[in-house]
This record gives C-alpha cells, structure tokens and sequence, in this order.
C-alpha cells in the first residue's frame, strides 16, 4: 500500500501537473511559432484528416494515420528542441555540431517517408477506386 501523502503535498503535486501541461503547450507553441517545417506537417496532416473523413476510413487506419502524424510532429519537436540546445551549446561552427543537427533532422525526414508510406497504403486504393 501507499504511504499517505499530506494535504498540502496533494495540492503542490496537481499544481505541478497543471504546470507540466502550460509548459509543454509552450513548446509547441514555440514549434509553430518558429519551425516552417512543422506548419508545413501540420498542413499535410490536416489535409490527411480530411481525405481521411471524406473516403470515411477505418477505425484501424485512423488508428495507423494518427500514430504516423504524431510521430512526425514528435520528431519535429525533437529535431527543433536538438537544434536549439546545439545552437546554445556551440555557437560557433562545429563538425560535431552540425553532424548532430544533421542526423536529427534525417530522423524527421525517415519519420515522414514512413508517415507517407502509411498514407499511400491507405489512400492511394480510394483515389484509385473514386477515379477509376
């Protein structure tokens, strides 16, 4: 069993939780605010949704779509948080530097050619289907 947590504990422990949420929707804010390539995922992502309504895909590939669109958005907020934190580590040019900014960005770029895969599995039998 648990020990008991005092009242004042409980409060301090949602407040913190309350914060987690206002700071992690700070930094999405700052992905949007700052990262041409997350608006340009959100763009396809919300056309994805879409197509998804209007070809009313299944339960099973909404499940595959929304896993694909978060990993990418994800990796997104990764690459961008590597970036920033190699930027203020190493400001001046370093091979090591950019070899890290690098490889982060290829790992957005291998989350989207995935993400692209998943959305030609599924869409590109309904497209067929509509105009042919």
């Amino acid at each position: 069993m648990l020990p008991k947590i005092p009242n004042s504990a409980n409060k301090n422990f949602f407040y913190q939780r309350i914060l987690s949420f206002k700071y992690a929707l700070q930094g999405i804010y700052y992905l949007l605010r700052t990262q041409p390539n997350a608006w340009v995922h959100l763009i396809i992502s919300t056309l994805v949704g879409f197509f998804g309504f209007y070809f009313r895909i299944s339960l099973g590939e909404w499940q595959m779509i929304l896993l694909a669109m978060g990993l990418v958005l994800s990796a997104e907020g990764f690459n961008t948080a590597l970036e920033v934190l190699v930027d203020w580590l190493s400001p001046e040019y370093q091979a090591q530097a950019g070899i890290v900014k690098d490889v982060s960005a290829g790992a957005v770029l291998l989350a989207a050619i995935a993400a692209a895969g998943v959305g030609i599995l599924i869409f590109l039998p309904k497209f067929y289907t509509y105009f042919f």
